[in-house]
């Protein structure tokens, strides 16, 4: 015969002793009503146990307020202190020793300023003299040469009073002391104007010319008084310094 196979079931699972029907049939409260009346009184507890804890919820929010409070005023206060450290205490503030040290400082600036100008006004003044020394030169081979030609026309006078007269000549004769000396002269004055074209952009001064022992300083001043005069140069003293600067030929 076939064997019948019996249907499968969930066996009953025992009642536990803290159930709700065991707890409706135990002893705690007899006088409970039938059906679910004896959760009342349970309830009743864990209502009053809810508000304890809700009450102490509340109390741990509010410690944890009043620590963030804390936390951020103490913070405040930490960064009120770092940033008055920064403020106002400065170890490279000035000291009276910084104030001492300027005050020499300023002080030796201004006597390297006064030396400096001292230093300039001399150099005037000796430009200056070698200028007037030049033209009291200049001026006095001037009256030689004049005082030369007015003997040589005076004794020719003379001469020719008592002499034949001879057909006038188109040029004078010069001597060889004469001749050497215009070489000379001529020698001198193209080493200025070489002088004065190096240094053309800038201007040059009387004693970057001296090239001692043919060009000394009243031969260099004689010929720049002569082209400054012929405007072939320009004399320049807003500086404080006498530059001269090569204009060219008008």
């Amino acid at each position: 015969m076939p064997t019948t196979q019996t249907p499968h079931r969930t066996p009953l699972k025992r009642v536990s002793q803290g159930s709700l029907f065991a707890l409706s049939r135990s002893g705690a409260y007899p006088d409970a009503p039938h059906g679910l009346g004896f959760l009342e009184p349970a309830m009743s507890e864990f209502v009053d146990e809810t508000e304890a804890l809700q009450a102490n919820i509340e109390g741990l929010k509010n410690l944890s307020d009043s620590l963030s409070k804390f936390n951020e005023s103490f913070a405040s206060w930490l960064y009120i202190m770092n940033m008055n450290a920064l403020t106002v205490d400065w170890p490279q503030a000035a000291t009276d020793t910084s104030f001492m040290m300027a005050k020499r400082r300023a002080e030796q600036d201004a006597i390297n300023a006064m030396e400096a100008l001292t230093a300039k006004k001399r150099e005037a003044e000796a430009a200056a003299a070698a200028d007037r020394t030049a033209m009291t030169e200049a001026t006095d081979v001037e009256l030689t040469f004049a005082g030369n030609v007015t003997t040589n026309t005076s004794a020719q006078t003379s001469k020719s009073a008592t002499a034949p007269k001879k057909k006038p000549s188109g040029k004078a004769k010069l001597t060889a002391k004469e001749k050497k000396e215009r070489i000379s002269l001529r020698r001198s004055m193209e080493t200025v104007i070489e002088g004065l074209l190096t240094a053309a952009p800038r201007g040059v001064k009387l004693i970057d010319l001296i090239k001692p022992p043919e060009l000394i300083q009243a031969r260099v001043n004689k010929c720049l008084i002569a082209l400054v005069n012929r405007k072939v140069v320009r004399k320049d003293n807003n500086t404080g310094t006498v530059l001269y600067h090569w204009a060219g030929i008008p």
